[in-house]
C-alpha cells in the first residue's frame, strides 16, 4: 500500500515537470567550465548522488562544503537543490557565486523564491499544489524523492545523448572502497 502511494505521488509530480528541462540543463552542464552542487539536509544528499553521476559521466564536478572543493569562478555552474529556495546558507552561497560571475541553477518545488530570483534558471519539479501534506511522506520527502528521480532521468538522458557506455562510467567509479 505505502509503496504504491509513493510511486503514484512521484509519478504525478514528474508528469507535471517540464519535459524540456533535460535539454536545457544538459546544455548548461556542457557549457560550464566546472560544476558545483549544493543542498542542505536530505536535499544535500540528493545533490551528492547527482554529483557522483555527473562525475561518472565525465563532468568536472565538486560538492560544496567538502574539504577539497575548489573556489568557484566565472564560467562555473552552481546547482542548488532546495525545495523552498529559501534556505539561508544556500542563499548565501548563491549570492557569493553570483557576485563572482558563476551561473546559477535552482532545482526547487517552487520557482518564486529568494534563490530563484538570483538564479539564471529555475527547474521546478512538479507544481507547488502537489506538495501539500502527504500522510506517510513527511517533511520534504515528496520533493527529495521526486528530485532524485528527475536527476537520475537527466543522467539517463546525458548518457544516451552522448553515447557514454556504462564501462566508461564504471572506469571513473571509486576503486578505493
Amino acid at each position: 500500500m505505502h509503496q504504491q502511494l509513493i510511486i503514484e505521488k512521484i509519478s504525478g509530480i514528474l508528469a507535471a515537470t517540464d519535459n524540456s528541462y533535460d535539454e536545457k540543463l544538459t546544455g548548461m552542464l556542457d557549457k560550464a567550465s566546472r560544476i558545483f552542487v549544493s543542498g542542505a539536509g536530505r536535499s544535500g544528499l540528493i545533490g551528492r548522488f547527482f554529483a557522483m553521476r555527473l562525475m561518472h559521466s565525465g563532468y568536472d564536478v565538486s560538492v560544496v562544503g567538502e574539504i577539497v572543493t575548489p573556489s568557484i569562478k566565472k564560467g562555473d555552474l552552481l546547482i542548488i537543490i532546495s525545495g523552498s529556495g529559501e534556505t539561508e546558507q544556500l542563499v548565501a552561497f548563491t549570492k557569493r557565486a553570483k557576485d563572482i560571475g558563476a551561473e546559477i541553477v535552482l532545482i526547487s518545488a517552487k520557482s518564486d523564491s529568494t534563490i530563484g530570483d538570483m538564479a539564471d534558471a529555475v527547474f521546478q519539479i512538479g507544481n507547488p499544489e502537489q506538495y501539500g501534506k502527504v500522510v506517510g511522506m513527511p517533511m520534504g520527502t515528496v520533493f527529495e524523492l521526486s528530485t532524485l528521480f528527475f536527476l537520475e532521468a537527466l543522467i539517463s538522458h546525458v548518457i544516451h545523448e552522448k553515447g557514454i557506455p556504462e564501462e566508461e562510467m564504471r572506469s571513473r567509479h571509486a576503486n578505493l572502497e
